[in-house]
């Protein structure tokens, strides 16, 4: 933001899509390790937007916010913030018990570019639409390596995943979390409900604890996760929210929730790197375009409750 050779400055009016707004504080640096500024967010979002924006349209988004950065405590905020522009428009969000809230809607590139200047480090979203809160379009597994595990064990786990659901007719898409383990999608995209997701996706975690005990669970107790792959089944559910493909982290470094293909999931099962960050991506979905694309069009339907 700023022509090479020149300081930016910290503050400025941008011009996104005919959407005019002000952005500050551009020299802020939310990732001390490696001195990436709200700058270098801002523009990853831009760069990435015409990406990530069908993963979220729809969808009421979570927001993680680290107004200084990755080393001060950060907050969630599911309310979309009352001093938002008149533009950006809202969707329901499951909320609490008192009903649905409205979170931000991003839809535009501008959406994405104003909540990046919040310092929104990541976004989470929800299985179902807004307009569906009911009906989830899809179903997550979230592999969280224990202690003694690294990536390559997740990898490992979702390769063996991928065979169930090869079983019963399914596909599934992987991606890092960003963080330290990786997530599953399955997606449906047809009448579904959380409690048919729920289940099955429950099954599909115990049924691979009882054939590799020593190396997956679907239990959350903490104590019994050496050396094993927990299967998070519980996000299938009203109220969770996973990160969104393409989504920011609040790490030491600016990683991203990338996916990645099945050839990828095989070599990190055999130990090759699977870390991305906001300097990789772009050119990496410039190659390979969006591997995760076919979650949001793509019809099944799970097997039918026993």
């Amino acid at each position: 933001m700023g022509d090479s050779g020149t300081a930016a400055p910290s503050s400025q009016t941008v011009d996104v899509d005919g959407r005019h707004f002000k952005v500050s504080n551009l020299d802020k640096v939310l990732y001390p390790l490696t001195g990436t500024t709200k700058a270098d967010l801002i523009a990853y979002y831009a760069a990435i937007a015409p990406t990530i924006l069908p993963h979220l349209a729809g969808r009421g988004v979570t927001l993680v916010r680290h107004p200084n950065g990755v080393g001060e405590p950060g907050f969630f905020e599911k309310r979309c913030p009352s001093h938002r522009p008149d533009w950006l428009d809202t969707v329901d969000d499951p909320g609490d018990k008192r009903g649905a809230i409205a979170a931000c809607a991003l839809d535009e590139p501008a959406a994405l570019v104003w909540t990046a200047n919040l310092a929104a480090l990541e976004l989470h979203t929800h299985m179902a639409l807004g307009d569906d809160l009911d009906t989830p379009t899809m179903l997550v597994l979230d592999l969280d390596p224990g202690p003694d595990v690294d990536l390559s064990g997740c990898c490992e786990v979702a390769l063996w995943l991928r065979e169930v659901l090869d079983s019963v007719d399914l596909m599934g898409f992987a991606k890092t979390s960003g963080s330290k383990g990786m997530q599953l999608y399955v997606p449906l995209n047809t009448p579904h409900d959380y409690d048919h997701t729920s289940s099955f996706a429950l099954a599909m975690g115990q049924l691979l604890a009882k054939r590799e005990p020593k190396r997956v669970l679907t239990e959350m107790t903490k104590a019994k996760r050496n050396g094993k792959v927990f299967i998070d089944w519980s996000q299938n559910t009203r109220h969770k929210t996973t990160i969104t493909p393409y989504s920011t982290r609040a790490r030491d470094r600016p990683t991203v929730s990338t996916p990645i293909s099945w050839d990828e999931v095989t070599a990190g099962a055999d130990g090759e790197p699977l870390s991305f960050d906001i300097h990789d991506v772009p050119d990496r979905v410039e190659e390979l375009g969006d591997l995760f694309a076919d979650t949001l069009t793509l019809k099944q339907h799970l097997p039918q409750r026993g």
